[in-house]
């Protein structure tokens, strides 16, 4: 008997974490739409910084040489379900492309860079604080 989950198993713990995330990418979404000003895409920034922090720490946490070393179930089910469905890069594109084709070229510029550079530095530092955590 293999040890390694069904992909069935695999694809519905990849669901059900998908329904999560995107249930708390709404909800984030939606209260910081409601508290900003202006047109820039606040609440994709977050979800997609706080997620890009959360997928590095839980590949250092979670993985064979972390401190709470998880199967690949749970790890597919919490990195590329719960935090799929939590980010948002499909928003980020559409949002950016909106921003340029409402003449707002300026924001749509200063969405793609904070969006890449703080989303990578997030993970940076989600790995650096999982390593720390995992010694």
């Amino acid at each position: 008997m293999s040890l390694a989950p069904s992909w069935l198993a695999t694809a519905l713990a990849v669901g059900a974490g998908s329904a999560v995330g995107g249930v708390a990418r709404y909800l984030v979404a939606e209260w910081v739409a409601r508290h900003q000003a202006g047109v820039f895409p606040w609440g994709t920034l977050l979800v997609n910084v706080a997620g890009s922090a959360a997928i590095g720490l839980l590949a250092a946490v979670l993985g064979s040489g972390g401190r709470w070393p998880q199967p690949p179930l749970v790890q597919a089910a919490l990195m590329v379900g719960v935090l799929g469905g939590f980010t948002t890069f499909s928003a980020f594109s559409l949002q950016t492309l909106v921003l340029l084709r409402s003449d707002h070229a300026g924001l749509a510029i200063a969405n793609i860079v904070a969006s890449v550079v703080l989303c990578l530095l997030g993970a940076w530092a989600g790995l650096r604080l999982g390593t720390a955590l995992s010694r």
